[in-house]
């Protein structure tokens, strides 16, 4: 499984998609997704955060089929493909781009393949998450974005 932006691993992340630009989530180019897969699930963090990893976007129960994840995708808690968004520690649903207070930060995009299409609420939280993910990874990859602010 591969997972492609606008930005290479281990680049910066461009200011469009932080606090400091836009803040609008990045075009995400997804293929070889495994035949078993059911469901796609996201989970953008930054492991550097003073108060300890701190989420920046959740979606979950993506098709497995997804190619493209489009730019600036609308904070709806269901999406027109089925698709769920998760709340991060913004408090709110939707991605929220970089925005460390100091330093240079990673931000690990994460994309999971998993073998089913999970139950869980809407909104439902990271933690949420991983724990109804868990066991059913087929097959997961990551890209790590870096930013930090002028």
């Amino acid at each position: 499984m591969q997972l492609k932006t606008v930005f290479d691993d281990g680049e910066k992340i461009p200011k469009k998609y932080t606090c400091d630009g836009d803040d609008i989530s990045p075009e995400l180019l997804i293929s070889d997704v495994p035949k078993e897969a059911k469901s796609l699930t996201l989970i953008v963090d930054d492991p550097d955060a003073p108060v300890g990893t701190f989420t920046h976007w959740v979606l979950y129960n993506l098709p497995a089929d997804t190619i493209k994840i489009e730019e600036n995708i609308q904070a709806a808690e269901i999406l027109s493909n089925g698709a769920m968004h998760g709340v991060t520690n913004f408090n709110r649903i939707g991605y929220g781009g970089p925005c460390p207070p100091w330093g240079t930060h990673r931000y690990f995009f994460k994309l999971y393949a998993i073998d089913m299409v999970l139950n869980l609420p809407k909104r439902a939280t990271k933690k949420q998450v991983e724990a109804a993910i868990k066991g059913h990874i087929v097959e997961e990859v990551e890209l790590i974005g870096l930013y930090s602010r002028k």
